[in-house]
């Protein structure tokens, strides 16, 4: 892969999806003689926003919270606590009608392209019901033909509608995907691991499929991923996520070229080199990634961290500017 994203062009505008101490906390059964009850913290307290035609990835480990924090925007689970503001509208507590009206402004490309396209379905109509759905078109010829087009959009032919799902490879299934993805014309796609599941070669090719379309149609991405080789390509911005948490959220180019929280530091050290002349110190993590049942008090990340001092273990940082756009949550940076 080669090349950047672009940088956002809407700046100063407001933005189109922000989040404020979102909390999304899963509460777990009581075991016999427990006498308190405990809950999964998968989310716990994240403010962060996403500026109109601009790429904001969400990188950790697996279990930090990432996709928990996308399906909690796309509504596909509740908020325990926190706002959800799409487009200037709250939609934390919308249902029904009400939350239908504005979840054509978002969609979504999961990780697993097979398992998200329905077996049973021909191509052309996965891509066409979302249309029906919404009536944007009169009639299902015509929704069948608009399904056609999207197919052409994003690199098939037009004949493949009226294929099935499992004639097709993982990276073809994928275009499938991106295809219902863009058919409302939404403002965000939120991207959950959308190329992981994928060979490298097709990788760079979704990805740049991706920039493409956000080009043609001006979209917003939240792309979750924990390839950092991909999420440099294609970012913006980035956000650096631990045990449900933002610890760091800087440009991309400012985040790799300088990271400040020492959690950033181990990721960024942990990515191969290529060249094997060159060698580095590697930040070596050591210990576990805590329970999200009960998290470390203070900074969830001075179990593991090789700067922590006992004010860490007390007091919770809050993510603070340290420099114009970028933010870290750490006492000593």
């Amino acid at each position: 892969m080669t090349g950047h994203a672009k940088e956002a062009r809407t700046e100063g505008e407001p933005p189109l999806l922000e989040l404020t101490d979102l909390k999304v906390h899963f509460q777990l059964k009581k075991e016999l003689f427990q006498t308190t009850k405990h809950a999964v913290k998968a989310v716990d307290g994240v403010s962060l926003s996403v500026r109109r035609s601009e790429t904001l990835s969400i990188v950790g480990e697996s279990g930090c919270g990432k996709s928990t924090m996308g399906r909690a925007i796309l509504r596909l689970v509740d908020p325990t606590a926190g706002t959800i503001k799409l487009d200037g509208a709250d939609i934390s507590r919308l249902s029904g009608k009400r939350l239908w009206q504005h979840r054509r402004k978002m969609q979504a490309v999961f990780q697993d392209p097979f398992a998200s396209l329905s077996p049973r379905m021909k191509v052309g109509a996965i891509i066409a019901e979302p249309l029906v759905n919404y009536g944007t078109v009169t009639g299902r010829k015509a929704a069948l033909s608009r399904a056609a087009e999207l197919l052409e959009v994003v690199g098939l032919k037009g004949e493949h509608a009226s294929k099935f799902p499992h004639e097709f490879s993982g990276g073809q299934r994928q275009r499938i995907g991106i295809a219902r993805a863009i058919a409302l014309n939404p403002d965000l796609i939120i991207c959950d691991e959308a190329v992981s599941a994928l060979d490298v070669s097709v990788q760079a090719q979704i990805i740049n499929l991706l920039m493409d379309l956000q080009d043609e149609f001006k979209l917003s991405y939240l792309f979750i991923a924990h390839d950092l080789a991909v999420v440099d390509h294609i970012s913006t911005r980035v956000a650096v996520m631990y045990l449900g948490r933002i610890v760091e959220l800087a440009h991309r180019d400012t985040l790799f070229d300088t990271p400040k929280h020492p959690y950033t530091e181990a990721l960024l050290a942990a990515v191969p080199t290529p060249d094997p002349s060159i060698s580095s110190a590697k930040a070596v993590l050591s210990g576990d990634v805590p329970s999200p049942i009960n998290p470390p008090p203070g900074c969830h990340f001075n179990t593991r961290c090789p700067y922590a001092e006992d004010r860490c273990r007390i007091e919770s940082p809050v993510l603070r500017e340290i420099a114009p756009h970028h933010f870290v949550s750490c006492h000593y940076r």
